[in-house]
C-alpha cells in the first residue's frame, strides 16, 4: 500500500463521515436541518468543514499501520499520538468528531493492514489494534471513561475491544433494508436507529442518565418496529422521537460515530485515484499501441 493509497482511505472515511452529516432527520443529531445550530447546538456547516480536517490524521493512521505491518503496542501508541494531534486540528477547525475519529482511525489502520478485508473482517482488524493499552493516553480520565466506569457501560473503548459489533449490526441493516427494495437514505436511517436501538452511549448517560438511554433506545426500536423510516408510520415515529430529544437536548453522537464506520466499510474496497502524470502515461501507450 502507498501513500496515494493511505490518503485515498482517508478520503473516503471522511466522505463517510459527511454521509452521515447529510443524512436527515438523524434524531437528536446535527442534519442539514441545524445550518444555524438552532436546536443541537452544532452548526452542520461548521461540522462539514471540520470533518476534513480528520484527513491527514487518518492517512498518517493508514500509513502507521502499513509501516508497522501488525497489530501491536507500538502501533496502538503511535495511533493514540496522531489521534490527540489530530483532534487538536479539528479543534482549531471548528471542532466536533471526537468519537468519529476514534472509529474512523482503528477502521482505517484495519484496512491498511487487511487490504484485502471487508466487512467483519476489517472489524477484526480493529479489534486487534483496540486490544492493547494506549501507553501514552493522559492519565486524567476521559468523561466518556468515567461515564463508563459509572454505570457499567463498554464505551467507545470497549465497543472497540469487542471488535464494533454495532458497526457490523448497521452494515447487516443496510444490507436487509437494500434487499428489502428500501430507499438508499432510508437504509441509511435504519441503520443509525439499529444502533441506537441498543447501544450503551455514553453521551446519553452523562446527559440523560440510564432511564433517559433506555427511553431512546425503546424509541428507536419503535421506529424499526413501525415499519422502519420507508414507511408511513416509521416516518411518524420518527418525528416524535426527533422531536422529543431535540426538546430534551439528547443527542445520541456515538451512533453517529458508529454510523460513519459502517458507511466507510460499506464503501470498501476504496478506489485509488490514478495521478495525471500515471495518466498521461497510460494515454500515451494507447495512442502508440492500439
Amino acid at each position: 500500500m502507498s501513500s496515494r493509497e493511505d490518503d485515498a482511505l482517508a478520503q473516503a472515511a471522511v466522505a463517510a463521515l459527511i454521509r452521515q452529516l447529510e443524512l436527515a432527520p438523524k434524531p437528536g443529531l446535527p442534519d442539514p436541518r441545524d445550518l444555524g445550530a438552532r436546536a443541537t447546538r452544532r452548526d452542520h456547516r461548521a461540522l462539514r468543514w471540520s470533518a476534513k480536517a480528520l484527513e491527514p490524521g487518518l492517512a498518517a493512521m493508514a500509513a502507521a499501520a502499513r509501516r508497522t505491518g501488525a497489530a501491536t503496542p507500538e502501533l496502538r501508541a503511535e495511533l493514540g499520538a496522531i489521534g490527540r494531534s489530530t483532534e487538536h486540528s479539528v479543534g482549531l477547525a471548528g471542532g466536533g468528531h471526537r468519537g468519529a475519529l476514534w472509529v474512523l482511525g482503528l477502521l482505517v489502520a484495519g484496512v491498511a493492514l487487511e487490504p484485502a478485508a471487508k466487512g467483519a473482517e476489517v472489524a477484526a482488524a480493529a479489534k486487534r489494534i483496540a486490544a492493547y493499552q494506549d501507553r501514552g493516553v493522559p492519565r486524567r480520565p476521559s468523561r466518556g471513561s468515567s461515564v463508563s466506569a459509572k454505570y457499567g457501560a463498554a464505551g467507545a473503548r470497549g465497543e472497540a475491544r469487542a471488535g464494533l459489533p454495532h458497526v457490523r449490526r448497521a452494515l447487516d441493516a443496510l444490507g436487509a433494508a437494500r434487499s428489502a427494495g428500501t430507499p438508499e437514505p432510508q437504509a441509511r436511517l435504519d441503520a443509525l436507529l439499529t444502533v441506537m436501538s441498543t447501544l450503551q452511549d455514553t453521551e446519553l448517560l452523562h446527559t440523560a442518565g440510564p432511564l433517559g438511554l433506555r427511553q431512546v433506545q425503546a424509541g428507536a426500536r419503535g421506529v424499526l418496529e413501525a415499519g422502519g423510516t420507508a414507511s408511513e408510520a416509521g416516518r411518524r415515529a420518527l418525528a416524535e422521537l426527533d422531536a422529543d430529544l431535540q426538546d430534551r437536548g439528547w443527542s445520541p453522537r456515538g451512533s453517529g460515530a458508529l454510523l460513519a464506520g459502517a458507511l466507510f466499510v460499506d464503501s470498501l474496497p476504496v478506489p485509488v485515484p490514478v495521478s495525471s502524470g500515471a495518466r498521461d502515461r497510460s494515454s500515451n501507450s494507447r495512442m502508440q499501441h492500439p
